[in-house]
């Protein structure tokens, strides 16, 4: 999101689609961001917040400059009418930025396995397909894909919110410290085996995107809130410091969980 949010006039419009607790912080940006959620407001906050169904927009054609869908798409139930939807809401020349998870991946897996489906309705396999699929029914160019890492923060017991299934106990039960060590694992096998153990999804940018578009996918994932950042800039901010003499650990900057820094790239294929 980063290549568009901070660089959308104050005039704007941001439509933040399936997102009950927020995609980003709006009070960050100066333009107007209207949040839009089947199930409305958490916690009686209300302001520019609207409980609606996606597949029937209660918003005039061609009014927003921008649209975030980020994890929201796989849980649509009736998903063409939703990008039909969004095609009509957003301005011709608007940016559109979707993030899903790759169903085939082994923590799209492992969330729909102890979540009973956690509401998971499309599995989407082809960030090539889905990206076909969303330019027919907008009319927005495909004009990049970087593919996300997880961490796995739905493991992370001081993410919870209810009681968890009993499952997670055979995953861990989880423990903070348990996650941080096989996240570093599972990159590590990614860089020797080819595997692609630390992959979420796909990032996908459609329309008229104000930046260029870095498809370097980031490794560096909180295993407490879930929030990716780039390598560069952490050490760029002089958050990544050394533990027992070789260890590089960083704390995040958005909820300050401490976790093993990941300095070498990664490539994964997008499809």
């Amino acid at each position: 999101m980063h290549e568009i949010l901070p660089h959308l006039p104050r005039e704007s419009r941001v439509l933040d689609l399936g997102s009950r607790f927020g995609s980003f912080d709006r009070d960050a940006y100066p333009f107007t961001t209207i949040r839009l959620d089947i199930e409305g407001a958490p916690g009686g906050t209300s302001r520019n917040v609207v409980q609606a169904d996606a597949a029937r927009l209660p918003f005039r054609d061609h009014v927003f400059h921008a649209l975030i869908a980020n994890h929201s798409l796989e849980h649509f139930g009736n998903l063409d009418a939703c990008l039909r939807e969004i095609g009509r809401v957003i301005k011709p020349q608007a940016a559109l930025y979707v993030a899903v998870p790759d169903a085939g991946t082994l923590s799209d897996r492992l969330y729909r396995w102890l979540g009973r489906g956690g509401g998971h309705v499309n599995p989407f396999t082809s960030a090539a397909a889905l990206g076909r699929r969303i330019t027919q029914a907008t009319g927005l160019p495909h004009v990049g894909t970087r593919v996300l890492c997880t961490s796995f923060s739905f493991l992370n017991r001081k993410t919870w919110v209810a009681p968890p299934p009993k499952r997670v106990f055979l995953v861990g039960g989880g423990n903070e410290l348990w996650l941080v060590v096989w996240n570093y694992l599972f990159r590590l096998w990614d860089r020797l085996l080819e595997t692609r153990l630390a992959v979420y999804g796909w990032a996908l940018y459609f329309g008229s995107i104000p930046a260029a578009i870095d498809p370097t996918p980031w490794v560096n994932v909180c295993v407490r809130c879930g929030s990716g950042h780039q390598a560069s800039s952490l050490l760029a901010v002089g958050i990544v410091t050394r533990k027992l003499g070789w260890v590089q650990v960083y704390r995040c900057p958005r909820c300050g969980a401490t976790n093993l820094f990941w300095g070498r790239r990664i490539s994964y294929k997008t499809s």
